[in-house]
């Protein structure tokens, strides 16, 4: 089965919002994993209308802030297989992710995260992103998108 997902490239200036996530959701509530840098990203919700509002919902859970304008959303997604350790726990073999470009307008000292799933987050310069993120796919999304 396969999990579909949003995502946001996020910058405000010249500098990009990276994520550290400490949390991911299973079938048994959240559970710890050892930590990743990435860009916002949350599964889509039975609940959810479109993919701007799941957008819109999980920018203000992982940021604390509503202060964003959607730029565009790009044509290619993410999309990878979870491990086989991974795939019992979430409930998925594989994510699609939806990805946007999004302004954020607001104070970057006023952002604070309301999922607890994330532990810090920062803007850093366009140069840093691809060294900083975990994931090999985000990396070469970034890399060839922005």
């Amino acid at each position: 089965m396969i999990r579909k997902a949003v995502g946001a490239i996020v910058f405000q200036g010249n500098k990009f919002l990276i994520v550290h996530k400490t949390k991911i959701n299973t079938n048994k509530g959240k559970q710890i994993i050892e930590g990743e840098w990435d860009f916002i990203k949350g599964g889509i919700e039975k609940d959810d209308m479109d993919l701007s509002e799941t957008l819109l919902r999980e920018l203000e859970e992982e940021t604390g802030s509503k202060e964003y304008k959607v730029v565009k959303e790009f044509d290619e997604k993410i999309c990878f297989e979870f491990p086989d350790e991974i795939k019992p726990k979430v409930g998925y073999d594989k994510q699609e992710t939806t990805i946007f470009l999004v302004e954020f307008l607001g104070d970057i000292n006023a952002l604070n995260p309301n999922d607890n799933e994330i532990s810090d987050l920062k803007f850093i310069e366009k140069d840093k992103v691809a060294e900083i993120l975990t994931h090999h796919d985000t990396k070469e999304f970034f890399l060839s998108n922005i």
